[in-house]
């Protein structure tokens, strides 16, 4: 029967100790996140989700492991804060460091057709399409020029117009056909 209420309650000081390591990594977490800036919040890409769930799951760790100090997981954020912001320093100075960590956007709809081998490989369905097609107005494929799944996993659409593919500035980072993302 006792080990029944260890499952339920394992006493007063361990509760004390989730509390204080609770209150340790919200204010830790809010404090690291300030100092990171906007970015850390904003649209993720999937570099800074896959940080965002290793601070959950190190914060987590900290607040109810035992064997977890405050200082081990609160280090350890420290640490994944710092490298998101020296990886981001390095992105916004090397192409080849942002080729390496950003996936570029990818085109889905070219003037109202869809691409089917860059639907395939970025696991986006025509129903998934022709959602995003409705969400912004349109009621037919050859009302939109471009569809882009854009790094962050959002579908951007560009309305129709004469301009070409080639002579479309801001589409020039765009991956195409069988282009790698």
């Amino acid at each position: 029967m006792n080990e029944s209420i260890d499952t339920w309650f394992n006493g007063l000081d361990r509760l004390e100790s989730v509390a204080i390591s609770a209150v340790v990594f919200y204010f830790l977490i809010i404090v690291m996140t300030r100092l990171a800036g906007k970015r850390t919040t904003g649209q993720m890409n999937n570099f800074d989700w896959i940080v965002t769930v290793a601070v959950g799951s190190l914060a987590a760790s900290g607040i109810l492991l035992k064997d977890v100090s405050i200082a081990d997981a609160a280090l350890s954020i420290v640490i994944l804060f710092a490298l998101q912001w020296l990886v981001t320093w390095f992105v916004l100075r090397s192409d080849i460091v942002c080729r390496l960590i950003k996936a570029r956007p990818r085109l889905l709809l070219d003037n109202g057709r869809m691409k089917q081998e860059a639907m395939r490989q970025e696991r986006i369905s025509q129903a998934e399409i022709y959602a995003v097609l409705r969400e912004q107005g349109f009621a037919r494929l050859t009302d939109a020029n471009w569809v882009i799944l854009e790094n962050d996993g959002k579908m951007t659409v560009i309305p129709h117009s004469d301009t070409p593919l080639e002579d479309a500035e801001l589409m020039s980072d765009v991956a195409r056909d069988s282009e790698a993302n």
